[in-house]
């Protein structure tokens, strides 16, 4: 016993608070640098989108102007949006007030921020269900697979998610218009808005979130069963297996754990490709979100909706990224 009270033994197996302390200012300095660096690449990103947009034949301003319009309106037009600047001095004034939350205004005279506030919560919706849809879709069907090793099951799970993740969403959405739409009439083809911006009927979102949802379950279910088969082959998930336990609880509480951050990285980076695909899938059903948004901006070569939008993507991918860096470095130890 020492002066306090404590065992030597016990002194020596307690964390110390000191140590503690250290480990996770250092997690958070570590965290900082890598938001640094992904904010460095946004912007770098960023000019890349607006020099890219620069390169396109026309401009916001022809796009815009109406039929019939003369050189000289297109010339006005042309100078109140500020086209016959240079570029980096208009990628400089909208990076700077993007902090402020100032998206710019578009080429129809319209705030970028009040133009994207009504299909953003539509986009969220879809986005959101197809994302945890696919997360439980690939988990049971991964495990299902792990728990039947080189089986039928295990045969035909990976034969699936192969083809599934090989299809792009065009293809999915234009086959579910086909199968579920024209042939059956079971769901409405397109999306028809209430009067407050929103889908009318909860079945319209049904087709847009499979054809969301089929490639990305693919790729995380083929996930999902390698960290698992991964797992299967270390020493501890043996060890349960040789004491008997059911292959549930094999799967749920000793394999499942170490696959986490394989699990995570897999999630975050669907995350990319699900608001890839949402440009295609929400102007295949008239959905009117964000991509819908997008797609009349490239047409109208508006650069500060075009900017926003990416803006926007580019943030959330990142804090996806850092949550599944996060996990990784609580499970292993590792560097965010």
């Amino acid at each position: 016993m020492t002066e306090t009270g404590i065992r030597p033994a016990e002194a020596a197996t307690r964390p110390a608070p000191a140590s503690a302390a250290r480990r996770a200012g250092a997690l958070a300095a570590r965290t900082a640098t890598v938001l640094a660096k992904r904010a460095l690449l946004l912007v770098v990103l960023l000019a890349v989108v607006f020099a890219a947009i620069e390169l396109l034949p026309g401009d916001a301003a022809t796009a815009t102007s109406e039929r019939g319009e003369g050189a000289a309106g297109v010339a006005a037009r042309r100078h109140l949006l500020g086209l016959d600047r240079p570029v980096w001095e208009r990628f400089r004034d909208w990076i700077t007030a993007l902090p402020t939350g100032d998206l710019g205004t578009s080429a129809r005279g319209e705030r970028v921020t009040d133009l994207l506030a009504a299909p953003l919560p539509n986009t969220v919706l879809l986005g959101s269900t197809a994302f945890v849809l696919t997360v439980l879709a690939s988990l049971a069907l991964g495990s299902w697979a792990a728990a039947c090793p080189k089986g039928l099951v295990d045969r035909v799970v990976d034969l699936t998610s192969t083809a599934a993740f090989a299809l792009p969403e065009f293809v999915v959405s234009v086959g579910l218009l086909l199968a579920l739409s024209l042939w059956t009439g079971w769901l409405p083809a397109a999306t028809v808005t209430s009067a407050g911006g929103t889908p009318a009927d909860w079945t319209m979102l049904v087709m847009p979130v499979l054809a969301l949802m089929v490639p990305q379950t693919g790729w995380n279910t083929r996930i999902v069963r390698a960290a698992l088969a991964d797992q299967a082959a270390t020493p501890h998930v043996a060890a349960a297996r040789l004491d008997g336990l059911p292959t549930r609880q094999v799967l749920l509480r000793h394999a499942l754990p170490g696959a986490w951050p394989a699990i995570a990285t897999g999630v975050a980076t669907s995350t990319g490709m699900l608001l890839g695909g949402t440009v295609v899938v929400e102007t295949l059903f008239n959905y009117p979100g964000i991509g819908t948004v997008l797609a009349g901006a490239v047409a109208d070569r508006d650069t500060p909706v075009i900017a926003a939008v990416v803006a926007c993507s580019a943030a959330l991918i990142t804090v996806v990224l850092l949550l599944a860096d996060l996990v990784r470095a609580r499970t292993l130890g590792a560097r965010p």
